[in-house]
């Protein structure tokens, strides 16, 4: 607790780097030598480790933080890169993470510092679609730092970035790159990588496609970039998202069949039971070395390997204390992985396991062997929903309400996926029984998607829109703790505590409520490809008044969900032509709202018009598509604010904003900006 809390501190107050810092835990270590020599001072001693322990989690979060930091040229320069891992394919182009290698100043070339990683996106082309894993390219281009959005309650993608060791990003023109040649030797990670691809492409060979490749292939090796929209949306519907997410369950699946295996050996020949865990621990890594050493994966096999190392003293491990110990070695090894949702989920789910399922088991005995077998099922799948659905609802708003229903289809169907996949790569030194197998493998993967297809068209498949914060999850575990203790401890006092938690937790959860209702206002956000006015009324009611004619929408869910969700809006009504009701009307778009009026320019509707008195206009909404300036506009309008969104070109917007200053005018670039929002 002590580690996790200084690089919790690290990670929220920084301290400047320098070359002391790594002295910085030394500074406690007299506490502990003195509480181990002053008699009655064990406090002392305990005082000394938990700071020691602190000052290392501050430490190392703060060089793992030093690697993103680079100083950003304001103009675009040259730069050779390498690129570590295999490019991916977005919609509109092909994202390479690559490492810089060497930087052009001023006709000279200097070898850049460190492993700096970085974004690069390249144009959608056949040109580009040739970049591999591997290659050294030198690219011409505009290196920036990552930017939110500035949108209210949005995902925090520059702390998520660095986090993930990226500096910065950048977009590279077509014809603004060269390829210069290969890397011969490459890293232990891209070595893994590369088998990764070729499991996936062995499973292409043998006629699998579509979403049961797309399946098989993260569910085996961890590969998800084949997924679809529609699968993502009916596993996390269905509440099996953590079956996609390569980790514990996985794992645990082939711990148990090598276990089955190996077992019987080691009962008849006592002396073999070390060697045979070395073999399973080495098949585990073997396993863990496929799938690309993913940090879920990477986990769950330490997790195993320590439970697996316990086994071989005579008293009954601690589960317990073998998850605090690979949490533990983990975070030495790499400390910003506290803050990865799935090592949040895998770590919770199991803390919960050891907690409640026992005791959840032995409310009720079971005789029948298969019964028992699947009350088992039943009491480890509601331990692990109660461990991880605070984390879930506040990281995606979402509760599966049939998760039940879920694991006792979705377990049995993962393992024989497993065992069947597991086989399928076992007969690769024959052709042609691997290739009569591949159909069952294939089936097995499209009757588990059918079944949970199935469970997400259920009544009430899922509660959507929940919000919750930080403090009302941390409330949450705080009860399920005292709970615990209290159902250990079975005394009044605990008791009373825990109802306490319970009572701090509903009243902070009914301010919050309070405090969160929406009023009646006026929202520009800055969200691309989507220019709208959010006019918000006191119920809960709302509307999108969108620029275009065809709008998209769904980016405005994706983005501002959260923050809808957190004031409890109902769905906003999308208006694109006239309308009127409730108060707004738009007519021409011309929109008027509670005393408001707003004028959508994205066309050259107003082009060569004239009146005879200006109409009053309090804001001016420019977004894409209007290519004069404004000057033109004046003989029509009386404009108070001019807003610009973040659509519109960066040179565009400077002229905009040239000719606002000449005129007196007020105006807000939502580029920079970011959310406006005007209470009315």
């Amino acid at each position: 607790m002590p580690l996790v809390v200084g690089i919790l501190c690290g990670d929220a107050f920084p301290f400047p780097h320098s070359d002391w810092s790594w002295a910085f835990p030394l500074f406690f270590l007299p506490l502990v030598v003195a509480g181990m020599k002053v008699r009655n001072c064990r406090w002392l001693y305990g005082a000394g480790v938990c700071l020691f322990f602190f000052g290392v989690g501050y430490t190392l979060v703060g060089k793992q933080l030093e690697r993103v930091e680079y100083v950003f040229p304001v103009e675009a320069s040259t730069y050779e890169i390498r690129i570590c891992e295999r490019p991916e394919v977005k919609k509109r182009s092909i994202l390479c993470r690559a490492v810089l290698v060497k930087e052009g100043r001023k006709d000279t070339v200097v070898a850049c510092p460190g492993e700096k990683l970085f974004l690069l996106y390249f144009p959608k082309d056949s040109i580009a679609a040739g970049l591999r894993q591997g290659m050294r390219v030198w690219v011409h281009t505009r290196l920036s730092p990552p930017v939110n959005n500035g949108n209210p309650d949005e995902f925090d993608y520059v702390r998520y970035l660095k986090h993930k060791g990226v500096a910065g990003m950048g977009y590279v023109a077509s014809g603004h790159w060269r390829v210069t040649g290969r890397e011969t030797c490459l890293t232990f990670r891209q070595v893994a990588l590369g088998y990764r691809e070729r499991v996936v492409g062995l499973y292409r060979g043998l006629g699998l496609e579509g979403d049961e490749l797309a399946v098989l292939s993260a569910l085996t090796v961890g590969d998800k970039e084949e997924l679809s929209d529609d699968v993502v949306e009916t596993y996390s519907v269905a509440g099996a998202s953590h079956v996609l997410a390569l980790s514990g369950l996985h794992i645990g699946f082939i711990y148990a069949l090598l276990l089955f295996v190996c077992k019987p050996l080691w009962k008849r020949w006592r002396r073999l039971k070390p060697v045979l865990l070395l073999l399973i621990l080495a098949f585990l890594w073997g396993f863990a070395f496929l799938t690309g050493l993913s940090s879920s994966v990477v986990r769950s096999v330490i997790m195993f390997s320590l439970l697996a190392a316990a086994s071989l003293q005579a008293e009954k491990p601690l589960a317990m204390n073998t998850m605090a110990a690979a949490a533990f070695l983990m975070l030495l090894y790499n400390p910003v992985w506290l803050f990865d949702v799935g090592f949040q989920l895998s770590f919770a789910a199991v803390a919960a396991i050891l907690v409640f399922q026992p005791r959840m088991y032995s409310f009720r005995k079971v005789e029948n062997r298969w019964l028992r077998y699947g009350w088992g099922l039943v009491t480890v799948s509601v331990a692990a929903q109660i461990g991880t659905a605070p984390l879930v609802i506040f990281y995606f708003s979402r509760f599966s309400t049939h998760f039940l229903l879920t694991n006792l289809w979705v377990i049995p169907m993962v393992s024989l996926v497993l065992y069947s996949a597991v086989l399928l790569l076992a007969l690769t030194p024959f052709p042609v029984l691997q290739q009569a197998f591949s159909p069952i493998t294939e089936e097995l993967v499209r009757i588990q998607n059918k079944g949970l297809q199935w469970i997400e068209h259920l009544p009430l498949s899922s509660l959507d829109g929940i919000w919750t914060d930080v403090w009302e999850v941390l409330l949450c575990y705080l009860l399920l703790g005292m709970m615990s203790y209290a159902m250990t401890r079975r005394t009044f006092r605990n008791v009373c505590i825990s109802l306490f938690v319970l009572l701090l937790a509903v009243s902070y959860h009914s301010v919050s409520v309070m405090l969160n209702t929406p009023q009646k206002s006026i929202v520009f956000y800055n969200v691309r490809g989507c220019p709208a006015v959010h006019c918000m009324a006191e119920g809960g009611k709302s509307w999108l008044a969108c620029a275009d004619s065809v709008p998209d929408v769904s980016r405005l869910n994706r983005s501002l969900a959260p923050y809808w969700n957190r004031l409890r809006l109902q769905e906003p009504q999308v208006v694109t032509g006239d309308y009127s009701a409730g108060g707004l009307s738009v007519r021409n778009q011309m929109l008027c709202y509670a005393g408001k009026r707003i004028c959508l320019l994205h066309d050259a509707r107003w082009k060569n018009k004239t009146a005879a008195h200006p109409v009053s206009v309090d804001y001016l909404y420019i977004s894409k598509g209007y290519e004069d300036g404004i000057r033109e506009l004046s003989s029509l309008f009386s404009v108070r604010t001019v807003v610009l969104d973040a659509s519109l070109p960066t040179y565009y917007q400077e002229k905009i904003i040239g000719e606002c200053i000449g005129l007196g005018l007020t105006y807000l670039p939502l580029s920079e900006k970011g959310s406006v929002c005007i209470l009315l």
